[in-house]
């Protein structure tokens, strides 16, 4: 997965200039549980399964659909407005599947709910990126003291974001907190910049009263960023150099008591092909990478 991965990043590596995740669910649809989708049908009915989602970014599902057509199978969206609910609506049989989320951020959320979830496939990686306000900042350099720089509030997204503004210069973390340190772990500013904390799909609508804003690629996708052009630092998704990156792979999560559900494995069939490969490349302008 490695060496595909690292395929992939070095193909569009221009285009991205390198430099997953409470409340209730805003439903696009409300078909729900996950009885509806334990066997594949045999009667030439349709088999629903209901994924929940987060944002706007879900072109790559339609193709899907057209692979599983012929199988009889069709994937509904579950929207969803943040991401401290899709794994409890899936762990309590609300949704069927969910596709929101990274590993780190999947692993912290088992740890500290107890939820029996298990990821079942690799989709893609969702790069962060700093994002500009345009009227107080061009760059990097341009960052000074006393300026504002949101990041996301969750801790394993938090924790990537300040690693970013590490490997931008702005600040130095505590080597022993690895790759998930908190503000608490920053040991210098070299930029006595501020710090605030927000739910990530927030971060952009912060961006006009902020310097800067630290944004996942789905969110900054939503909000009608493209970051090869808009960001001014961006995550460093590479494999060779990144050794976090595999912690960084969104993935697709089902019940662990489902993990083998034949139907399930179908809808990983179909999302792991050349064609919605295609798809995400093409339909994100590089706020999205293929990880399989």
């Amino acid at each position: 997965m490695k060496k595909k991965l690292f395929t992939t990043l070095t193909a569009i590596s221009a285009a991205l200039l390198l430099s997953a995740c409470g409340g209730s669910s805003e439903a696009a649809d409300t078909s729900a549980a996950a009885e509806s989708s334990a066997e594949a049908s045999t009667d030439g009915e349709t088999t629903i399964v209901t994924v929940g989602v987060v944002g706007a970014y879900n072109d790559h599902w339609d193709v899907v659909n057209e692979l599983l057509a012929p199988e009889g199978i069709q994937v509904e969206l579950v929207h969803f407005s943040d991401y401290g609910t899709p794994n409890r609506a899936l762990n309590d049989g609300e949704i069927d599947l969910n596709s929101f989320q990274h590993k780190a951020f999947l692993k912290n959320d088992i740890e500290t709910a107890g939820y029996e979830l298990t990821d079942i496939a690799d989709t893609l990686i969702a790069p962060l990126s700093i994002y500009n306000n345009k009227d107080k900042i061009q760059s990097i350099d341009d960052i000074k003291d006393g300026d504002i720089i949101a990041i996301p509030s969750d801790r394993t997204n938090g924790g990537r974001a300040l690693k970013l503004l590490e490997a931008a210069g702005l600040i130095v973390c505590d080597p022993e907190t690895g790759s998930m340190p908190t503000v608490a772990d920053i040991t210098t500013y070299n930029k006595e910049i501020e710090i605030i904390e927000a739910e990530s799909a927030t971060l952009a609508n912060l961006l006009p009263d902020c310097a800067a804003a630290v944004i996942n690629g789905g969110n900054a996708f939503t909000a009608g960023f493209n970051p090869s052009v808009d960001a001014i630092f961006t995550e460093d998704v590479d494999p060779e150099t990144n050794p976090n990156v595999s912690d960084l792979i969104n993935v697709i999560v089902a019940r662990t008591a489902d993990k083998d559900n034949e139907v399930y494995k179908k809808v990983v069939e179909a999302f792991q092909t050349d064609e919605v490969r295609e798809a995400i490349l093409e339909n994100y302008d590089g706020a999205f990478i293929p990880a399989f």
